[in-house]
């Protein structure tokens, strides 16, 4: 059933409080009796040959359990990336689905997690930009005759992960390893890395728990979750008492063994701690630790349109689409309250909320529908129109941006590197090139793009017209204006000499 020495755990009877292969042993609550003689053979030759490596097992868990280089490593013959070292079957990538014969539960969330699809990002618009814009076929190895693109190889890949090639002999082909990237597409089937975040060979829990661990990949000008987080309170309350945090204890639970500051853990993966009801607050239930970091997000930010992420989950084919946003919410709101009182978490959820919508209604939706109908009147290549480049990033960058600092307390990325930039490339950049776009097709000789210019014109008339934006054609209301100019007076004698 499971891939990697699976016959041999279960006949040496080990693995005891985990599997439960051994009720009648007391003495050892988990792991294995001893070290096996196939890991002692390994270890005598890589604490020499790969020093670090033996070190930073040695100061594992697994070590103290006794679970080494074959239990993980060990393979069976005929499995695709299996090889003969030194008189057994080996293999190089150690899957998920191995992690899972001894950390099952863990596993299991984490298949179910967005984190495990992310190499299905190789045939998204990013990729077209990676691969086609930014890149070319020079990296050619076994795997890729016809060659690929380096940019993708070395950037996108590394985050998200990406198809595992075997070679023959099990070997992996150099395109895609190395590669820890979430999404990791692995040569048993399974999706997903778990030393993405765990690094290999300590697997430090106190590593996972860090938020500069989550910033391998949460960084950049299209989802900037670190830079938001060091930004915010919670990341400041971090710095100042990082030592303080009790980040290597076996149990972690915020309010019992912390609570100076949270990191990202904290509030997406950890566990918390079941409260009495308060006459401000009520009853609040224990949430276990989660490998699905979706299971307390009410909102999934990366698309144009924000969306509810039971509906992502359902497009993915995930269990998660069961679970709707308001669980979510619910259960993001069980870690807050630790920290914060009732009302504090409630009105956090407005002001977040009221941004999504100024995003979608503003910006967004008539953005995209700008955007789609000026497509006839436009060079049919991807990224071969200023258009292009200009909505890109201002939904996939500027958009989530502020939609990210939303959502984190960052109130610079929320503006100044988000609705601020929206609203300058909408206004000084979008809004031009559509004008451009609209008058080429008014004067070329073909009737379906005088058509199309016509429609885009009285669509973008109807937007600018609207309450949101109006003002830019210097419409706006006199009685707003009016107010505007009472506070301005306002302020500028509050503050005069």
């Amino acid at each position: 059933m499971y891939r990697r020495c699976t016959s041999r755990i279960i006949a040496s009877g080990i693995l005891i409080g985990v599997l439960g292969l051994v009720p009648a042993v007391r003495a050892q609550a988990w792991g294995l009796p001893e070290m096996s003689d196939e890991t002692r053979a390994c270890v005598k030759c890589h604490m020499t040959e790969n020093t670090p490596i033996y070190q930073q097992w040695g100061a594992s868990k697994h070590y103290r359990a006794n679970v080494g280089c074959f239990e993980c490593h060990g393979a069976q013959e005929g499995e695709p990336d299996a090889f003969q070292h030194e008189g057994h079957w080996i293999a190089t990538i150690v899957s998920p689905k191995d992690c899972a014969r001894c950390h099952a539960r863990e596993a299991e969330e984490f298949a179910n997690s967005h984190h495990s699809k992310g190499g299905r990002i190789l045939g998204s618009l990013d990729n077209v930009l990676a691969e086609v814009v930014e890149g070319n076929r020079g990296l050619v190895t076994p795997s890729f005759q016809n060659g690929i693109s380096a940019a993708a190889v070395n950037g996108c890949w590394q985050c998200h992960g990406s198809e595992v090639k075997v070679l023959p002999g099990g070997k992996l082909d150099p395109a895609t390893w190395p590669n820890t990237g979430i999404g990791r597409i692995n040569p048993d089937g399974s999706e997903g890395s778990c030393s993405a975040c765990h690094s290999r060979h300590s697997f430090s829990a106190e590593q996972a728990r860090h938020p500069d661990n989550c910033g391998k990949c949460h960084m950049g000008p299209d989802h900037p979750q670190l830079e938001i987080y060091y930004e915010s309170k919670h990341g400041i309350a971090f710095r100042a008492h990082k030592d303080k945090l009790n980040m290597d204890s076996a149990k972690w639970v915020v309010g019992e063994d912390y609570h100076l500051a949270p990191t990202c853990a904290t509030c997406h993966m950890s566990a918390t701690p079941a409260r009495p009801a308060t006459k401000d607050r009520p009853e609040t239930p224990g949430m276990p630790v989660t490998h699905d970091v979706g299971m307390r997000i009410s909102w999934n930010n990366r698309p144009v349109i924000s969306v509810r992420p039971e509906i992502s989950d359902a497009k993915m084919g995930l269990p998660g689409a069961n679970v709707n946003w308001q669980t979510r919410r619910n259960n993001m709101k069980n870690v807050c309250i630790n920290c914060h009182e009732q009302q504090w978490v409630d009105n956090f959820y407005v002001q977040y909320d009221g941004l999504i919508d100024l995003y979608h209604v503003k910006f967004a939706r008539p953005g995209q529908e700008l955007y789609n109908l000026a497509k006839p009147l436009m060079e049919p290549a991807k990224f071969a129109n200023a258009l292009d480049w200009t909505w890109f990033e201002l939904w996939h960058h500027e958009g989530r941006r502020a939609r990210h600092g939303a959502s984190m307390m960052g109130p610079d990325y929320t503006h100044w590197h988000g609705t601020y930039e929206i609203a300058k490339h909408f206004y000084i950049k979008m809004i031009p090139e559509l004008r451009e776009l609209i008058e080429r097709g008014r004067h070329s000789n073909d009737a379906t793009k005088v058509a199309a210019a016509d429609v885009l014109e009285a669509k973008l008339n109807e937007v600018l017209s609207s309450t949101d934006h109006r003002w830019y054609l210097n419409q706006s209301d006199p009685a707003e204006l009016e107010e505007r100019q009472r506070r301005q007076a306002e302020f500028k004698s509050r503050y005069s000499d």
